[in-house]
Parts: structure tokens; C-alpha cells; sequence
């Protein structure tokens, strides 16, 4: 006996469900019908945050914020889609943390930035499971965009333009990750970081690596790592601001 379906393509047959959108942020948080939520986006990221901040990245799960929150695993599901869009939460919750009356621009883009790149690691380093997750994962939540339009303003007196500012900004927050990441390996590994030292000490008195042995020869004592930081960031501050053709 034939269907009494309509075929998908008719005209009659019912539409189909349109597709949730993949970022959380498209997502509304509530749809205004039925009783207020017990949980928020902002008290399950602030569980996730302090869980990381405790334990490290890799003790985040949704059963670990439910249990935080008194609330049942599959329950969170109902705020939190999935567990990329709890990370989404997290990174987009800290970047909340800049204060942006402290922040605000001067019209000297040098030391505008300098104090933004030291606000940067400040928050890396409360927060020490950071700078992995945004390089793997950049925050793109509404408080990383008010970072980015910060950050626009900031080098705004440079002259140079939009595009050429953002990828400025990519290689500002790029150098800040990747020392904070550094930093906090030297911090967990002191026996790695003592052999490492003893490794690279060897090879530049081997006569193999000369330039390497001339490099050593004229580096003088270690900075500290505020000193390291700030050199190494004026350096990529001069890079970020200085214009370049683009292809």
C-alpha cells in the first residue's frame, strides 16, 4: 500500500527543524519561556574556571562543573551543548577580567601596549591553563571582542591600517601566549630547565656550534622575567608597529 506521507519535497509536508548554530555564541542563552534557569553561562564558567585554576585544564569536565554546581551531568547539556562550548565559556569569561578604565588609551601606541601586553601576562598567570587553550582555541565571545576593539583603538594613532592592526594584534598575543606558556614550563620543570642550561652550555664550548659559543660568550647573566618579558616585548611591540608592504 503507498504512503500517505508526503514526499519530503512537497509542498505539504512538514519543514524541516533549522540547524542550531555551531558557535555558542549564536546561541541564545535562554528563550524566555518556562521558569528562570538554576544556572547561568557565567556561574558555569566560573565553576569550569575554578576547577582549572586548581587542577589544570584536563580535570574540566562537564561532570566535574555539574558536581561543582549541585547540578546533574546531562542537566548541563541544557546550557552547555557540548564540552567546546564550555572552553568557549571559560576563555571568553576571563578575558572579562582586563580593566579597561586602567587600559585606556593615552595615544602613545608604545606604551599603551606595554601596558597591555604586562595586563596580558598578569592574566596568564592567574590563570596558568590559558595560554595553551588560546592558541589552540582563540576566544571569539563577546569580552575577546571588546579586547580586539581595545586593542584596534590602542594602535589606532600608528597610521596603520585595519588589517595590518590585526595582524598586529596576532602577533602581540601570539609572543604573550607563548611566554607565559614558556614561563610556566621553566616554572614546573626546574630539573628540565637545569638540564637544558648544562645541554646548551656544552654545545656552545664544543667549538662545533662557533657562532652559538660567541652568542654565549657576549649574552652576560640571565634577566629576571619581568626584565626578559619587557625587552622581548618592546622588540615585538617595534615588529608589530612597523609597516609592511602587503602582498
Amino acid at each position: 500500500m503507498p504512503s500517505s506521507k508526503p514526499p519530503a519535497d512537497s509542498p505539504s509536508a512538514p519543514p524541516e527543524p533549522p540547524e542550531a548554530p555551531e558557535l555558542i555564541w549564536l546561541r541564545p542563552e535562554r528563550t524566555g519561556r518556562g521558569p528562570k534557569p538554576a544556572h547561568s553561562r557565567a556561574s558555569i564558567a566560573a565553576a569550569a574556571i575554578a576547577i582549572a585554576d586548581a587542577e589544570g585544564l584536563d580535570a574540566v569536565s562537564m561532570r566535574r562543573v555539574a558536581a561543582a554546581l549541585g547540578a546533574g551531568t546531562m542537566s548541563l547539556y541544557n546550557y552547555v551543548p557540548k564540552k567546546e562550548h564550555l572552553l568557549d565559556l571559560m576563555l571568553d569569561a576571563v578575558a572579562g577580567e582586563y580593566d579597561y578604565d586602567d587600559l585606556a588609551p593615552a595615544g602613545d601606541c608604545r606604551a599603551d601596549l606595554l601596558r597591555l601586553g604586562h595586563a596580558q601576562l598578569a592574566l596568564m598567570r592567574r590563570h596558568p591553563w590559558l595560554p595553551a587553550l588560546l592558541i589552540a582555541r582563540p576566544g571569539i565571545g563577546p569580552n575577546a571582542l571588546r579586547y580586539t576593539d581595545h586593542f584596534l583603538a590602542v594602535t589606532e594613532p600608528s597610521g596603520l591600517d585595519g588589517g595590518t592592526r590585526m595582524e598586529a594584534m596576532a602577533l602581540f598575543n601570539g609572543f604573550v601566549c607563548q611566554y607565559a606558556q614558556y614561563e610556566r614550563t621553566g616554572a614546573a620543570g626546574a630539573k628540565w630547565q637545569a638540564e637544558l642550561v648544562g645541554y646548551l652550555t656544552r654545545a656552545a664550548m664544543s667549538g662545533d656550534y662557533p657562532h652559538l659559543s660567541a652568542a654565549f660568550a657576549t649574552a652576560g647573566p640571565p634577566a629576571d622575567p619581568d626584565t626578559a618579558f619587557d625587552r622581548s616585548l618592546h622588540r615585538v611591540i617595534t615588529a608589530a608597529l612597523t609597516p609592511v608592504e602587503r602582498g
